[in-house]
């Protein structure tokens, strides 16, 4: 069943991107959620009129999230963590902190669009996370974890 999403679905898309998906996953899930709408002829049209209409603004937002990644890019981000006498983080550094982080170099990122790779950081060192800062703008931010 071809199905248009309504908003951003992890693993499947983006808002108004038309997927295909397995018939029980939209009945059961994405419909009744309000996540997707049934792919009918009259539902894409007024998909694509849609779309036609707000390229210019999308193209706009595209644009100043480029800008916004390559100015955090040349910027190092450290984030302080009590820590025990082993060299452990009491606790752990999750979203939040890298987003309050961001913050304070003055840009602003929404915590959900964060992603620690690898494990947890429950250590001081090095670490990478990866932002995203619009659908086709994904950017890898090294961080460091310092006792405070």
């Amino acid at each position: 069943m071809e199905v248009i999403l309504k908003q951003d679905v992890e693993h499947l898309g983006y808002a108004n991107d038309v997927v295909k998906v397995r018939d029980g996953y939209a009945r059961n899930f994405l419909l009744p959620r309000g996540y997707a709408m049934i792919a009918t002829e009259s539902a894409r049209k007024q998909l694509n009129e849609t779309l036609r209409q707000r390229s210019h603004k999308e193209a706009k937002l595209r644009e100043d999230a480029e800008g916004m990644a390559n100015k955090l890019a040349d910027k190092s981000l450290t984030i302080g963590a009590k820590v025990g006498e082993s060299g452990k983080i009491f606790g752990s550094v999750n979203t939040i902190m890298i987003a309050d982080a961001i913050k304070a170099l003055g840009f602003e990122v929404d915590r959900k669009n964060i992603k620690i790779k690898g494990e947890m950081v429950k250590s001081v060192g090095k670490y990478e996370a990866e932002v995203t800062f619009h659908r086709d703008v994904v950017r890898t931010i090294p961080f460091e974890v310092v006792e405070e």
